[in-house]
């Protein structure tokens, strides 16, 4: 029986984590939630208040040691725990490596120590680069900054764990998830967080380049089922492309939003395209997304006020943001 079963999610306060919990919880798991909320928000879990099935920590990864406690009992441990703006990693980079690579290991000590059943890595496409498109888990990999590197570095521990020490470990490879709850965080980031804060300002989108690229935008309640897909299916393989399969234009988010923009200057080093082949993941786990682009635009529209505290970026505050980048990538 599910009830059963326990699950840690670290990052569980966090963006799609706090989906994952939501799900888990409705599959009648009891969960431990793990977050020092410096990017999640304790609001995130306000519907499980008084549920005796959900217990919350605030704790910083890098604290725990492989004997703490937190894992005791666990059998699934949902990692989603790290760093995941791509531009600042470019300043600092060193925050990247410690939270996102050696906080990883720790988890992995942890859950080996404790014996978990599974342990599912949410990984990041950033790892592929400027990628053929659509891209397969057999392309070459390609990292061009520090976060798609520190993210990469991460799995590929993980990976490591499970070939010598038998941790049984999923790695989930994720392109452009999107839903509510993404990050109001004070950093220039995903597409969804700056756009939404520009809507409720009444303010132009800053549309990078022509706004022709495209993403392979997926809903964050498919990528928190194939999360929990990967952990129940004792066969997995070691590592899934996650996303639509269908990519959607920038300028087809910003017809859907509805308003005016602006176009600001392509960033160096970001692909045209993003496309995951999602064969494997459908092959192997039996799934398939289910919410459309339009429909998860929709439920965003229909949960805006989330971002109203979230900084409203102009070309001008995006251009100081991003100057190290172009200084290194251009």
């Amino acid at each position: 029986m599910k009830k059963s079963q326990l699950a840690l999610v670290t990052g569980g306060a966090g963006f799609i984590g706090s989906h994952t919990v939501d799900l888990l919880i409705k599959l009648g798991y009891r969960v431990r939630v793990v977050d020092d909320l410096s990017n999640g928000k304790l609001e995130n879990l306000d519907q499980h208040k008084g549920n005796h099935n959900l217990v919350f920590e605030q704790e910083n990864i890098l604290n725990f040691t492989e004997f703490s406690n937190i894992m005791s009992g666990v059998d699934y441990v949902f990692h989603f725990a790290g760093l995941g703006d791509i531009v600042p990693s470019i300043v600092h980079p060193e925050k990247y490596f410690t939270i996102n690579t050696l906080g990883t290991i720790k988890m992995l000590k942890c859950a080996m120590n404790f014996h978990v059943k599974k342990f599912i890595y949410a990984a990041s496409s950033s790892c592929y680069g400027l990628a053929e498109v659509p891209t397969t888990e057999s392309n070459p990999i390609d990292t061009r900054y520090p976060y798609a590197l520190s993210k990469y570095q991460g799995e590929q521990i993980a990976l490591h764990w499970k070939k010598v020490y038998g941790l049984p470990v999923t790695s989930i490879r994720i392109f452009n998830a999107f839903g509510p709850r993404s990050k109001t965080s004070g950093t220039y980031g995903a597409v969804f967080g700056v756009f939404l804060a520009q809507k409720l300002a009444g303010k132009p989108f800053t549309v990078v380049g022509d706004g022709s690229q495209s993403r392979d935008f997926l809903y964050v309640t498919d990528v928190a089922r194939a999360f929990v897909s990967a952990a129940e299916n004792e066969t997995s393989f070691d590592y899934y492309n996650l996303g639509s399969g269908a990519p959607k234009t920038i300028n087809h988010l910003v017809k859907l939003l509805g308003g005016d923009s602006i176009n600001i200057a392509n960033r160096p080093g970001e692909p045209s395209c993003t496309w995951a082949d999602i064969s494997r993941i459908s092959t192997d786990l039996g799934w398939t997304p289910e919410v459309s682009f339009e429909s998860g635009v929709r439920s965003i529209l229909d949960n805006i006020d989330y971002w109203k505290d979230a900084p409203i970026w102009t070309e001008n505050s995006i251009n100081e943001a991003t100057s190290e980048w172009f200084k290194y990538l251009a």
